[in-house]
Formats: structure tokens, C-alpha cells, sequence
């Protein structure tokens, strides 16, 4: 039997109806770059049952989402109101971080997912990072094409000796850049995997936690089985998540 991973699911409203929704090809990347078997976790909040959910699950992917981590989890009010938000969603995943980490299930999180890690750890963001002296206009251009807009857009440095490093073997990829918030301070324990060519954080790891833990800002998703440096990624994600599975206490 494949490992369990477990995928929180967005809120959105399809016509007049609410739904607990993943985009394809998140669910894709477990099936065809980690070799587990993905289940959409929905998003009920405070009614989530944790331990019930943990004790099933063997890792956790936290996918992108055109929503963004309410500031007020950051203590910062919201900077643009017509930026849509997901509560539900982060009231489900923010203390879902936290209790996998601490239990050693394996995260690999993406985008929101990233941004959403380093807010439940302690961190901030920076709401607006074109905003921000320095750093680079990190959105896609929606005029383009799907294609285009997940095409390389700069490169990152990875940390040498780091975790991602030792995954992919290269000090610095391509990668493509579809955010409009990032890392504003990184939260107390985690470990800066990798940065963007005007310093911003692109990927962390958590230091010290009994298990897999791996961060990144861009899409690795995209397209997976083209992209030999995501086919690592998730790899190694599909590895910890098989062992996680021979080894936890709480059998299926």
C-alpha cells in the first residue's frame, strides 16, 4: 500500500454552492512525483478532529492557492482588501502545521503552503513584496499564457550542504515565480534552504524537526514529470513519507 497524503483542501464557492476544492495538479505531483496516494483533507476549521486526521495520514502537502494567510495571524492588518482570503483554510492548516511538525509527519509545502509554514511557526510576510525596497515584482503576468506565466522567471541560490541541496545537487535552479507575498521574518527554528537573486527567502526547512520538512515559494507542481528538479523534491518527500509510514506507532 502507498503512504496516505493528506492534502487541505481551499474553500471556494462554484455557482451558489461551497466547495472544499485541490487543483489537479497538486494532486497529480503526489501520485507521479512522490508515488503516495493523495486524499483531499477538507478545510473545517475548529472542527477538524487533528488527532483523528494525523493518526491516519502518513505526510502532508500544502498546496498554492490564489488566497492568503489573514495578516491578522501576523499582526498586521489586511493591506489589500480585494485580495481574496480563506479563512476556513487557516483555521484548518495553521494548528495542522504546527501538531505535524511536533509528531514528525513529513510536510512539503508550496507557495501558500510555504507562506502559510512560516506564519503557523512564528513568522511574517511581507504583504506586498514589489512593494518592498529591493526585492523584485514577484507576480506572474496573467496576460500570458498558463504556460508561460509557470516558465522559468529567475533563479535561486541554494544553501550549500543544506537540505535541498543535498536533494538536487546544484548551488542554484531556474524556477518559476507566480507570488505576490513572501517571507518577511522568517520564523524562530527554521533554516533558509534557499533565496531569490534579490534576497528574499525561497525555501526553508525546519531545523531540528523529526521529520521531513520542506518549504518552497515557487511551484514545483507545475508540469512535475518534466522538471527533474521537482521529481527530486517530491522524491524525497515520497521517501520520508514511506518511512514515516513503516515506522509511526499508529497503524491504518
Amino acid at each position: 500500500m502507498r503512504p496516505i497524503v493528506f492534502v487541505p483542501a481551499c474553500t471556494r464557492d462554484f455557482g451558489e454552492h461551497p466547495y472544499h476544492a485541490a487543483q489537479h495538479k497538486y494532486v497529480d505531483a503526489v501520485v507521479l512525483g512522490a508515488d503516495c496516494a493523495p486524499l483531499i483533507m477538507p478545510s473545517l476549521g475548529e472542527a477538524l478532529d487533528l488527532e483523528t486526521m494525523l493518526a491516519l495520514c502518513d505526510g502532508i502537502m500544502l498546496t498554492g492557492s490564489a488566497s492568503n494567510v489573514h495578516p491578522s495571524y501576523y499582526s498586521e492588518e489586511v493591506l489589500d482588501p480585494s485580495l481574496p482570503q480563506d479563512p476556513a483554510r487557516d483555521q484548518t492548516t495553521l494548528p495542522l502545521i504546527r501538531a505535524a511538525v511536533k509528531r514528525g509527519v513529513p510536510i512539503i509545502a508550496i507557495c501558500r503552503g510555504f507562506q502559510e509554514m512560516n506564519v503557523a511557526l512564528g513568522g511574517s510576510l511581507h504583504q506586498a513584496v514589489q512593494a518592498v525596497p529591493g526585492h523584485f515584482d514577484h507576480r506572474e503576468n496573467p496576460e500570458l499564457g498558463m504556460d508561460e506565466q509557470y516558465g522559468d522567471a529567475h533563479k535561486i541560490q541554494l544553501v550549500e550542504g543544506g537540505m535541498l541541496h543535498q536533494i538536487i545537487g546544484l548551488p542554484e535552479i531556474p524556477v518559476n515565480s507566480l507570488h505576490g507575498q513572501g517571507v518577511n521574518e522568517l520564523a524562530p527554528g527554521l533554516v533558509t534552504e534557499a533565496t531569490a537573486e534579490d534576497g528574499l527567502v525561497e525555501a526553508f526547512s525546519v531545523g531540528g524537526a523529526p521529520g521531513f520538512t520542506l518549504a518552497v515559494q515557487w511551484h514545483p507542481e507545475w508540469r512535475i514529470v518534466h522538471n527533474p528538479h521537482s521529481m527530486k523534491m517530491f522524491g524525497a518527500f515520497g521517501d520520508a513519507c514511506r518511512t514515516y509510514r513503516a515506522t509511526k506507532r499508529t497503524p491504518l
